[in-house]
């Protein structure tokens, strides 16, 4: 079809993520992706800059993970997950329970990383169910957060800084404790530590869960945090009787220089989960992992199964793309193109620290933000990334970049001053 015709088709039916009906502005249409770079239904090309929304670690059109997908569709796409098992999912599963932090050996397959923090809740409230403390229903966590758009993900994202203020009164109200002291290295705050302590003291007979996530804190705010802070929240959690549920679904599978941010702290939460990058960004897929503690419980309650099956858990396609996504990442120097991109943006940015309106600039891993002083206009800001020929998606006050890890040194270069240039112009 015409691209103007398929885009007026788009204004006209396609309702996009964070966005009104009909749209403001008008979306960019891709017509194919290769390496780290989306070409443009006007011939342009751009380098992605987001890892599409952080999940593409590998690139487009990875020939390791297209003959997976081949593979698989040639022997089976799907089947139903209830009374049926398959290679694809069990191995999956076995990987994620031999990487992931000790401890955790049982795996959940669903949807999406929103829905694997709703079957993170649902197994800590059934938990308590099972034991007969139905009264610990409520979850605490820091600000700043973000966990998803589902209904009780959203009950633990940020009250005040986003969308979910939308559906206060409609969804369950949290405990609430201030935002995490910035600073990936920053020395612990000893008076932080203690309003942690207080807060989980005070509401531990009532907390199912401390849900956090570890090290960075994605959406709410692109934040980093001291991995020692985990370290706290997992004695705490254990004095108090309380579960500890870590949300992974930005950090997990390197991103922040550790195959798990948890790994920073050396730390095993109760449940972990993971998204987003599991299957290289070709499908959805996450994952909710469990302690035995927290199976066991569940399955001396009253009903004693996880009430939750999706329809396409366990998809073999889904499965068999990312077990070859998983062994592609370890089969390289991960590590090693973690911290080159890292310093690579550390370089590529500290042009950005002298544009004025920058409060702050940052980088982890392969994360780099700069943080302005002022909201960012998105239309006139994509405009300018896009003549850099670099795809950003800059949201409230941040430019930012997870860029693949495929990405050479000169590409990483030009998201930097795509970055710097959205930030001068803002």
């Amino acid at each position: 079809m015409d691209p103007a015709e398929l885009l007026a088709l788009d204004a006209r039916h396609v309702w996009h993520p964070y966005g009104p009906m009909p749209g403001r502005v008008a979306p960019l249409l891709v017509t194919g992706a290769s390496g780290v770079r989306l070409r443009l239904a006007d011939g342009r090309e751009l380098i992605d800059g987001m890892s599409s929304w952080w999940a593409a670690i590998h690139g487009y059109r990875h020939p390791v993970l297209d003959a997976a997908l081949a593979e698989q569709a040639g022997r089976m796409s799907h089947v139903m997950f209830g009374g049926l098992t398959h290679e694809p999912a069990i191995r999956l599963a076995t990987k994620l329970a031999e990487l992931t932090p000790p401890g955790l050996e049982h795996v959940f397959l669903c949807d999406s990383g929103s829905v694997s923090v709703e079957v993170a809740v649902k197994m800590c409230l059934q938990y308590w169910r099972s034991l007969g403390r139905g009264e610990k229903r409520r979850m605490l966590t820091w600000r700043g957060g973000y966990h998803g758009d589902t209904f009780h993900p959203m009950s633990v994202c940020d009250p005040d800084g986003g969308m979910h203020s939308l559906w206060r009164g409609v969804l369950p109200e949290q405990v609430f404790v201030p935002e995490p002291p910035a600073g990936f290295g920053a020395p612990l705050n000893p008076s932080y530590v203690d309003t942690l302590a207080q807060a989980i003291e005070e509401h531990a007979d009532e907390l199912a869960c401390v849900i956090v996530e570890p090290v960075v804190q994605g959406a709410g705010g692109m934040r980093f945090h001291a991995p020692g802070y985990l370290r706290v929240l997992r004695e705490l959690t254990e004095r108090h009787d309380v579960l500890l549920v870590f949300d992974e679904i930005a950090t997990g599978f390197g991103r922040t220089g550790r195959l798990f941010a948890a790994e920073h702290a050396e730390v095993t939460p109760d449940v972990l989960c993971l998204g987003k990058a599991l299957t290289g960004g070709y499908l959805s897929m996450a994952a909710a992992l469990c302690t035995p503690r927290v199976a066991d419980g569940i399955s001396r309650g009253e009903v004693p199964v996880l009430a939750h099956g999706p329809t396409f858990m366990g998809n073999p396609l889904t499965s068999a793309v990312a077990n070859a996504s998983i062994d592609l990442l370890l089969s390289q120097d991960w590590r090693g193109s973690v911290r080159r991109i890292e310093s690579a943006l550390r370089d590529g940015l500290a042009a950005a620290r002298e544009v004025p309106g920058v409060a702050d600039v940052r980088v982890l891993g392969a994360i780099g933000v700069v943080q302005l002083d002022h909201e960012v206009d998105m239309a006139a800001a994509t405009k300018v990334a896009t003549d850099c020929g670099v795809w950003l998606r800059p949201f409230r006050d941040l430019v930012y970049a997870m860029p693949p890890f495929v990405c050479t040194d000169a590409e990483v270069r030009t998201i930097a001053e795509a970055m710097t240039a959205v930030a001068a112009a803002a």
